[in-house]
């Protein structure tokens, strides 16, 4: 596989930080007070059940809405005051389909790459480098609306590379994808995490997609419940698993922020 490196920036110790940030549609609160961290080269799972908040906060941290409480900052660039600095350093695929159905997969990429100013040629090696990282180089010429949803998924990974981002979000990446298509998309983002040392943000309701080796961070109702490492969080719940952690954290009303340092 060849690497798609990341570009440097001012400020490498942090991938993403969240500090005291609240977001309400009208009356209804939707995120209150979260606040938490990634480092570069880590996997974090944000776990949260429909309605916790896991999506108003990518739309946050993407720009797509406006902080007004709080700030979201992305390798110490503040999305609110630099957001064409910040989002240079990040890739999103969101949980909604986003493919041009009528174009092919390399029609799809390279379109996204004229998008961020890649000129042709520089277009071509990453797409055919990152076709190869996501296992899909032999359907660059196929039409996109052929593929399965685990394949346009994977395509859709690799368009979110292309400007080589330090950071990559992924909403709800496999929801409606089989066990075999959801495990090999978690083993290409993990592989990511380790050998071109990007930090990941996986927001999901599925506890299997987690590893003892994540960290995560846990929102119920738009409250921060659990932020930490997998292990620390188990054990500051009382539980066994972050699988019964995770129920018990989710269902209780007056939980208490289990905070533990990564």
């Amino acid at each position: 596989m060849q690497h798609v490196r990341t570009s440097g920036s001012r400020d490498e110790t942090t991938a993403l930080d969240v500090a005291g940030v609240s977001h309400s549609y009208g009356p209804k609160r939707a995120l209150d007070d979260v606040s938490f961290s990634i480092a570069p080269a880590t996997f974090t799972a944000l776990l949260g059940l429909n309605g916790a908040g896991k999506t108003t906060l990518f739309s946050l941290i993407s720009h797509l809405y406006d902080t007004r409480r709080g700030s979201i900052r992305i390798f110490g660039h503040d999305v609110s005051r630099a957001s064409g600095e910040a989002l240079r350093r990040v890739g999103i695929v969101f949980q909604a389909r986003t493919l041009d159905l009528d174009l092919s997969v390399y029609q799809n990429l390279s379109y996204h790459a004229s998008l961020h100013g890649i000129g042709r040629h520089e277009a071509r090696q990453r797409i055919t480098a990152l076709l190869e990282t996501v296992d899909m180089q032999d359907r660059e010429h196929d039409k996109a609306r052929s593929l399965s949803g685990g394949q346009m998924r994977r395509i859709e990974i690799a368009r979110a590379l292309l400007h080589r981002p330090s950071l990559l979000l992924l909403d709800e990446a496999t929801v409606g994808l089989d066990i075999q298509s959801r495990a090999g998309i978690l083993v290409t983002i993990r592989k990511l995490v380790e050998t071109e040392g990007i930090g990941v943000l996986w927001a999901t309701h599925l506890i299997d997609e987690v590893d003892d080796s994540d960290h995560v961070v846990v929102l119920r109702q738009g409250d921060l419940v659990a932020k930490g490492k997998v292990a620390d969080v188990v054990k500051a719940s009382g539980s066994g698993s972050i699988g019964e952690a995770f129920s018990k954290l989710s269902r209780s009303q007056a939980a208490s922020i289990a905070e533990i340092s990564p």
